[in-house]
Parts: C-alpha cells; structure tokens; sequence
C-alpha cells in the first residue's frame, strides 16, 4: 500500500483579487483542511509546504498577458520539485492548494517524469488561451491551456517541455452545463479532448464516469496520471466559499463517486484541491464538507 503524503501549496498568484486592495484568500485551503484533520484521517505523512512568492500584480494592466507570471514561473518549478521527489518514490501526493495554478506545478513534475495524463474536476475548463480569448491574464483559470502548451512561454515552456500535457491525455470532467456554447468549450471539443458535463455526469452515472475515465488514462502509453479537484464543481448550495459559485453543479455524494475510482487505481499518482476561501466561509461548514469529500474519496473509513 502507497504512503500518503501531503504537500501545502498556499499560491493564490493565479487570480484576480476580490476587491481592490485585497488578495485571493485561498491560500487559506491548506490550513483549513488541516483544521478537519485530513493528515489524521488519511493517515498521511507530511510533505511540507512550498512557501509561494508575495501576491503582487504591480502595474500590471489588461492586454499584458498573465499577470504574477515571473512569481508563477518560480513557484511552479519549486512546486514541481516537491511533487517529483514523492511521485519518483512511489507515494500517492496530495497537494492542498491554492488556486487552479498550482496543477502547473503538477505537471511541469510529472512531464520531468515521462508521459502523464490529467483527469480535472472542475466547473470550467480552465482553458482560457489567447485562441479564444483577448481577456488573458488569472492563470487560475488558463492552467489547462498553459500546462498544454498554449500561451507564453514564460509559463508554458519551463525547462523547455513544451507541452507539459498532451491534449489526447486530457479528460475535463463536471463542467456546467451552461458553458456549453463558451467558446473554451467549443476549442476543446475541436480538440477532440474530452468534456463531460453535470447532465452528462448524471445521465451515465459519475461512478461509471470515473472508472471508465480511469480506464482510459490506464493505458501503456502513459507512465500514470494525476487529478485536479477545484471546489467549485460543487453546487453553491453547498460550496459557496468560491470565487465563482455558479449555479447548478454537482452535490457531495456525485463529486466522491466520480473520484473515488480515479484517486484509487494504482496508476493515478496524486490529487490536487483547489479555489475554496475560508474567508467566504465564516462558519468553516463547507471547508468541513469539503476535508469529509476528500477523506471519503481517499479512504474505506
């Protein structure tokens, strides 16, 4: 049985801030999680915390490309550091984010390694790129398109491994069913990469959804592959503490049922939690609710 280990990526240098004068406050998620006791109830071991450079924008404006990018570039490889020591040793890693930008830091790792896959649990695409976009600039929501090679160099071609994801080693998986038509969307299924909706999810049942998904990433032609769970694919009802709770997503019981065959075959080789505030949740009810769908995904307990 593989040891757990758990790394803290407190980076929020991948959105825009809430307010003028404020900063993203998911860096928070790590803390919060360890709060509920999710190193106790996996049983893991300590992966330390990869400490992100100060949240600075400076004089940045719209139309400068990614906004942080010198501070993300640094980040990413520092992260991507971490996590390849525990995936070369065979562990199972947890990274608690953070934003949707730290998956940089998992795939720049994992490409280091060889060929690897990503199934993303995510209510959008994150795949904003400058082919379907001019508003370039959170690269939490551009790290799907950054990690498979589109948009600028500073971010995409670090070490020179360009792309760090194929596109046919892609599964994007709970998107709303109202970006339908958004054109990320409309890029990624022109890509041929696939895109399984809520509607979709429920319609063929999300455990049957994460096995069949496990099984096409278990194929000889990758060495494994990693998850990508943002928070907001979770209904605002009862995720609310997200930068973006849009409405009609996916409830506890289906985000756990989806994950629970991709977090445990033997190929998969670690999961990523990302986007929760605790500042937008005083009460902590859906930072609680989210260690539980962690834990219950990961464990029989």
């Amino acid at each position: 049985m593989r040891n757990t280990v758990i790394i803290d990526a407190p980076s929020n240098l991948g959105l825009r801030p809430p307010a003028p004068g404020t900063v993203p406050g998911c860096y928070k998620l790590a803390g919060a999680l360890r709060e509920n006791g999710v190193v106790r109830r996996l049983k893991a071991f300590e992966g330390g915390v990869v400490v992100p450079p100060r949240y600075d924008r400076g004089d940045w404006r719209e139309g400068d490309g990614v906004f942080n990018a010198a501070a993300l570039a640094t980040y990413t490889v520092r992260l991507a550091d971490r996590i390849q020591h525990h995936v070369a040793a065979g562990d199972f890693t947890l990274v608690l984010g953070g934003d949707c930008s730290i998956q940089l830091g998992a795939a720049l790792a994992l490409r280091r390694l060889g060929r690897y896959g990503l199934a993303s649990v995510d209510a959008s695409p994150d795949f904003r790129n400058p082919a379907n976009s001019d508003r370039i600039g959170a690269a939490g929501g551009e790290e799907l398109a950054l990690a498979t090679g589109r948009g600028q160099s500073d971010l995409t071609d670090l070490e020179g491994l360009r792309p760090y994801l194929r596109d046919e080693d892609v599964r994007v998986l709970g998107t709303r069913d109202a970006y339908a038509d958004d054109p990320e969307i409309v890029q990624l299924r022109e890509l041929k990469i696939p895109v399984t909706t809520v509607s979709e999810l429920r319609a063929w049942g999300p455990e049957d959804i994460g096995s069949a998904t496990a099984v096409s990433l278990e194929t000889s032609a990758l060495d494994g592959f990693w998850v990508h769970l943002d928070a907001d694919v979770l209904d605002p009802a009862v995720m609310p503490a997200v930068d973006s709770p849009d409405a009609d997503g996916l409830f506890p019981a289906e985000v756990t049922a989806l994950l629970r065959p991709l977090v445990r075959s033997p190929r998969c080789v670690g999961l990523n939690v990302t986007i929760y505030d605790p500042d937008l949740d005083p009460e902590g009810t859906a930072g609680a609710l989210l260690t539980d769908l962690v834990v219950a995904a990961l464990t029989d307990g």
